[in-house]
C-alpha cells in the first residue's frame, strides 16, 4: 500500500489506471499472468488514449486533464468491481 500510494503521489490520477485495467484483465482473461501481463500494457494504454481523445475535444482549444477523464470512466467501474466481490463473500 505504500508503494501504491508513492506511485500516485508521483503519477496522479493516472496511476489509478493501473489499479483498474489489471482487474478488468482478470475479469476477462482469467488468472493467468502470461496473459494478463502483456494484455494490461495493451489495455492500459488503450485506456489512456481513449481518455485522452475526449479530454482533448470537450474544451477546445483547452483541454481536461486526462486525470479527470479516467476518474468519470474508472470510477463505475471500481464500484461495479467492489460490489462484485462483495457479492462473492
Amino acid at each position: 500500500t505504500l508503494g501504491t500510494s508513492a506511485v500516485v503521489a508521483v503519477s496522479g490520477l493516472i496511476g489509478f489506471v493501473g489499479i483498474i485495467v489489471p482487474h478488468a484483465v482478470r475479469l476477462l482473461a482469467g488468472a493467468s499472468y502470461r496473459v494478463i501481463v502483456p494484455l494490461s500494457l495493451l489495455m492500459g494504454a488503450s485506456f489512456l488514449i481513449i481518455a485522452d481523445i475526449p479530454g482533448r475535444v470537450l474544451q477546445n482549444p483547452s483541454e481536461t486533464p486526462i486525470g479527470v477523464v479516467t476518474a468519470f470512466l474508472g470510477a463505475p467501474f471500481f464500484l461495479l468491481l467492489l460490489r462484485t466481490k462483495q457479492g462473492t463473500r
